[in-house]
């Protein structure tokens, strides 16, 4: 393997272009315990250990690509992010080759491929909407072998030393089922659930630290509520609330009570309103 430069690298005379680090302005906050089992588990302990590929489990909403994203962050690694969907391919994951013009060919590596040939961190986020056959062609990454092969470049791409992934995956019914040979390489399993009332007042007072107190605890009072009663909302649909409640306020000029029931209301559905 062979630097160009900082965009492109050359493998088995085969030149690709290289894909560009997600730059996020969040960090995890609560739940300190979760971001040890993901430290530990991207942990070496001896120089023939290898790092585990952890999945992180949870409902949609409950942070599971900020606590991936943190973690990398406080190992001053860059993070690459691939979004997996239910038609993402194996070249997807790996390389794409592009036509230029004139008709010639380049190569484009993934964010997971730019991740492993530089030797950083790859969130590979809603893992399990992703086909077996996907799944498939990272089995060898996910193991002792630690490399991928491209059927599109013919080359096979090994992960460097420093290379890091974690999986997320939705806790949801629109999801494949994972093969248990790609579960078994899949470890540990971190779970993710709902925080406690402060930390998620906590979580709301990061991501607004411009709304007024009283709207954040309404949002709080109502999700806690909410989780009593093993609703699906998160902290994400909170802080959905609070900003339109916000808006409301400022734009129609109610009160906060009216305001955060037409907010749920209109984030939610009517039937949720027996939280407030």
């Amino acid at each position: 393997m062979e630097f160009i430069d900082h965009k492109r690298v050359r493998i088995e005379d085969v030149e690709i272009t290289l894909g560009q680090p997600t730059e996020l302005n969040i960090h995890w906050v609560g739940q300190e315990e979760v971001i040890k089992q993901l430290l530990a588990a991207w942990m070496t302990i001896d120089d023939k250990d290898l790092p585990f590929n952890p999945r992180v489990l949870g409902k949609p909403g409950v942070g599971k690509t900020t606590l991936a994203y943190t973690a990398a962050r406080r190992l001053k690694k860059s993070v690459y992010m691939f979004q997996a969907t239910m038609d993402t391919r194996p070249e997807d994951l790996i390389i794409t080759p592009v036509v230029m013009p004139g008709g010639t060919i380049s190569y484009a590596a993934s964010s997971l491929v730019t991740a492993m040939i530089k030797g950083e961190a790859c969130i590979l986020d809603e893992g399990n909407r992703m086909s077996e056959k996907s799944w498939a062609s990272l089995a060898p990454l996910l193991d002792d072998r630690r490399y991928v092969e491209s059927v599109v470049a013919g080359i096979k791409i090994p992960a460097q030393k420093g290379f890091r992934i974690a999986v997320t995956m939705n806790d949801d019914a629109s999801t494949y089922e994972i093969p248990e040979y790609i579960h078994s390489r899949l470890q540990p399993q971190i779970m993710i659930d709902f925080p406690e009332k402060d930390e998620e007042k906590m979580i709301l007072r990061e991501n607004l630290p411009f709304l007024d107190d009283e709207i954040l605890e309404y949002v709080v009072v109502f999700l806690q509520r909410a989780h009593e009663n093993d609703e699906m909302y998160t902290v994400r649909d909170g802080i959905n609330i609070a900003r339109y409640a916000a808006k409301l306020i400022k734009s129609e000029e109610l009160s906060v009570s009216q305001a955060l029931r037409d907010a749920v209301s209109m984030t939610l559905g009517e039937e949720v309103l027996q939280y407030l």
